[in-house]
């Protein structure tokens, strides 16, 4: 069973930065893309950005990556994303999960995180 640990949220002001890493347990991790998820406070969870396997390739939704980059360490084993210029509505539960495919993309995400709280004061 795949276990994926995140970690490094928490409180920032508004503008600052955060930067959140997730752990994978993944024996065969550069076969899989991986992405990141927010759940904001009554909204749909909601995906924000996946890198391949090799660690390669991203896919960004919208204009997210304007603030947000995504990065991977196959040697660790670890995802992360460094999140800048933070505003009250990145406010949320950011989750890391692992895609079936080994490329990049919205979907097709099976394994998941426990989560990790980031809170942007308004």
């Amino acid at each position: 069973q795949v276990q994926l640990v995140e970690s490094g949220g928490g409180l920032v002001q508004a503008g600052g930065s955060l930067r959140l890493s997730c752990a994978s347990s993944d024996r065969s991790f550069t076969t899989h893309g991986m992405g990141w998820f927010r759940h904001a406070p009554g909204k749909e969870r909601e995906f924000l950005v996946a890198i391949t396997g090799s660690g390669t390739g991203t896919y960004y939704m919208g204009s997210i990556q304007d603030r947000f980059i995504i990065s991977s360490n196959n040697v660790r084993k670890t995802v992360s994303l460094q999140m800048n210029d933070m505003k009250p509505e990145d406010t949320g539960v950011y989750y890391c999960a692992r895609r079936t495919e080994s490329t990049a993309g919205p979907r097709g995400y099976y394994h998941w995180g426990q989560g990790t709280l980031v809170t942007v004061p308004g």
